[in-house]
């Protein structure tokens, strides 16, 4: 499994988990850890702001373990109404494409798969990574208008 951290100038983090191992709070915030780390290497001026984060509402992510870590540095959680996939950027913007890339390919081992994954998000442009995050804010403009009765037109 394959989890991918992207802001408007590209992909901050990609942690893949070993075979058979399986996500809870911990190996969550685990993960943060590492997120944390690659935004000091990658965007540090980020880090002296408040980071706001997205990430949908499963077990892992709305954990106590993970609420305390969150609070712990700071970072602000914009809200993700259940079932809502349309305000996910990396649902409604990177997976299709990833998808279609991939689509067809045959890989001989894991680390194979792993380097097509990594070459691929390396070669995308910024604008790709720019537009999926302003599709974000029309996308919750049109949620917050009617009140939080969102629907998709």
């Amino acid at each position: 499994m394959a989890t991918v951290f992207w802001d408007a100038k590209g992909v901050i983090l990609l942690d893949i988990l070993q075979q058979a191992q399986c996500i809870n709070a911990a190996q969550y915030c685990s993960t943060l850890d590492r997120l944390k780390e690659a935004i000091r290497r990658k965007r540090p001026g980020l880090l002296r702001r408040s980071v706001v984060f997205q990430h949908d509402n499963a077990t892992p992510h709305s954990a106590n373990l993970t609420q305390q870590w969150l609070q712990c540095y700071g970072w602000e959680i914009l809200p993700h109404p259940a079932h809502s996939s349309d305000l996910a950027p990396s649902d409604f913007h990177l997976f299709g494409p990833l998808k279609r890339h991939l689509g067809g390919m045959a890989f001989e081992t894991e680390d194979d798969l792993i380097s097509e994954l990594r070459n691929w998000f390396d070669n995308l442009d910024v604008d790709f990574f720019r537009v999926g995050i302003n599709s974000l804010l029309s996308r919750w403009q049109k949620y917050i208008d009617p009140h939080g009765d969102y629907v998709e037109k």
